[in-house]
């Protein structure tokens, strides 16, 4: 069979509303089908799902768990006077601008708006994060060289 007209074939199933198509020529049998854009999908075996019980908890109590299953380093940052350095890109966390550098800020330091804080290096890039408030760091909650993700806390400042 020619390959110029097996390509006309094709072609002619795909502009047509022919699904089906097969043809012999010897020995040779093609078939060309084609799925219709609308159709359904076709399920051989029947779907079973498990239904787990279920237990009512009132609402209080749900409240009270949630509330302590909430981490430890989130308490800080729910004060009014502690605020939450977050990264905004994912990437790979660095206390100093240089393996051999002094970090930037320790535990205890105060800071400005504007300030440098760590390093984020995202795809080779290294992006500076700045301190958004004026205060005094209270926790640095991410290791050195560690990855972060977007919107992870980093640090907690205490406002002043």
């Amino acid at each position: 069979m020619d390959i110029n007209l097996l390509k006309k074939l094709i072609k002619v199933v795909e502009t047509s509303d022919i699904t089906d198509f097969s043809v012999q020529e010897g020995d040779l049998k093609v078939r060309i089908s084609k799925r219709q854009a609308n159709s359904a999908p076709v399920y051989t075996q029947p779907v079973v799902q498990e239904v787990a019980s279920v237990q009512t908890t009132p609402a209080k109590q749900v409240e009270k768990d949630q509330e302590s299953a909430k981490p430890a380093q989130e308490a800080p940052a729910a004060n009014d006077k502690h605020y939450e350095v977050k990264s905004p890109i994912v990437g790979t966390f660095y206390r100093a601008p240089s393996p051999d550098a002094d970090p930037y800020i320790q535990v205890g330091d105060k800071v400005s708006s504007g300030n440098v804080l760590c390093i984020v290096e995202a795809m080779k890039l290294m992006n500076e994060i700045e301190s958004d408030v004026a205060g005094k760091v209270v926790k640095i909650l991410v290791e050195n060289g560690k990855p972060v993700e977007y919107n992870q806390p980093l640090f907690i400042i205490e406002k002043e």
